[in-house]
């Protein structure tokens, strides 16, 4: 493939996304194209920012930041407008917008018509249903952008089909690249002497049903089994956990730890417990999988696309009690958890490499340009 511009466009400098628009903008550069990132100028703090720093060298077309908005508002014009000097200045083949926020701009900034313009929701409006009045209008929105998308390029094969459940079938090109992780991340997980039963890794978000861990952890000790846990990270709703927690007096068995990198967070649990009540392909299970550390997690979104044959293991969402039971399994399942351990982390390096994600990104960008090209507009 000939060096492309790239340009990819998203809000939050945080979480899974952010993690995987990083990777990609490392790679794609590694690969010999020119790559830009514009991004939400209010949120990430000090980590995002220095992420951010370390990586602009690299970049050809550099980092900028914006603020943006999580809703519609009064900003939007201006940063519409950003995204469409940078696209023009940058001379930009591609322009991938990440979330909804992202993807809203990357489609809607005017000019540049030879651009290939990408959507990857990454969850955000996916997460809305047509029950309420937000919900109809951001999904409403979601159907009126697509007619201006030339490529939906899912992470997931669970958020591509509830794209076309929620909103409709895209008009443009729709591809599947799974979420991927490095090989340094394939090293085994050795945990600290100090590493609590389980661990927590992620945005404290009741979205992330933690809630639910710490009901079972509650009820586990009414029946006389102290179990201890570590949940790393922040996010909106870290005062209602902490309260929870001090409600049903789970002070000396839950501790609570600012959000740090994966491989440093990783060490303090023995057992990665992932509760979530939505998920599309969370980079948390894919870095606990492949450093061979026990998993437990709900069936939701697309993690049963990581686990395969072992997806039977998966437990409901919403149920603190199935949650328990699987808490206990697993910790008392002696050679039976080190088995399945070492099975996900072999369909890990298999199939969810970051070779492949962006093998298939890149391979994404080729067909939609080549369509591009058929139509005239390049």
């Amino acid at each position: 493939m000939a060096p492309l511009n790239i340009l990819h466009v998203f809000r939050a400098p945080v979480g899974g996304l952010f993690r995987h628009v990083m990777d990609l903008a490392r790679e794609q550069t590694a690969r010999g194209h020119r790559v830009g990132l514009i991004a939400d100028s209010s949120t990430g703090g000090e980590r995002g920012e220095a992420q951010l720093k370390a990586l602009e060298p690299q970049l050809a077309l550099r980092v900028s930041r914006i603020p943006m908005q999580r809703h519609f508002g009064l900003r939007d014009p201006s940063a519409i407008a950003h995204v469409m000097r940078r696209a023009t200045q940058t001379q930009a083949d591609i322009i991938h917008g990440h979330g909804a926020k992202g993807g809203a701009y990357a489609r809607l900034a005017p000019g540049n018509r030879r651009a290939v313009r990408v959507y990857t929701p990454h969850g955000g409006s996916l997460l809305f249903s047509n029950d309420n009045l937000a919900g109809r209008f951001y999904l409403t929105t979601e159907r009126l952008l697509m007619l201006r998308g030339d490529l939906f390029l899912f992470e997931s094969a669970f958020s591509a089909d509830i794209f076309r459940r929620k909103i409709g079938e895209p008009r443009g090109l729709v591809r599947v690249a799974h979420n991927g992780v490095s090989p340094r991340e394939f090293e085994p997980v050795v945990t600290a002497a100090d590493a609590t039963d389980l661990i927590f890794l992620g945005e404290l978000r009741h979205l992330k049903g933690i809630d639910v861990l710490i009901d079972a952890i509650a009820q586990l000790r009414r029946e006389g089994r102290e179990v201890t846990a570590t949940l790393v990270g922040s996010g909106p709703d870290r005062d209602m956990f902490h309260n929870q927690v001090d409600a049903l007096g789970l002070n000396d068995l839950i501790r609570f730890k600012p959000a740090m990198p994966g491989p440093e967070a990783l060490k303090l649990g023995r057992v990665m417990v992932v509760p979530s009540r939505f998920e599309s392909l969370p980079y948390v299970v894919l870095e606990a999988g492949a450093g061979g550390l026990p998993l437990i997690a709900t069936r939701v979104g697309g993690i049963h696309e990581i686990f395969g044959p072992q997806a039977a293991d998966l437990v409901p969402a919403n149920d603190a009690p199935a949650l328990a039971r699987a808490i206990v399994t697993k910790l008392d399942g002696g050679d039976a958890t080190l088995a399945a351990a070492h099975l996900l982390r072999e369909r890990v390096q298999a199939s969810f490499s970051i070779q492949a994600m962006v093998d298939g990104v890149l391979d994404a960008y080729g067909n939609a340009l080549e369509t591009l090209r058929k139509n005239g507009r390049r």
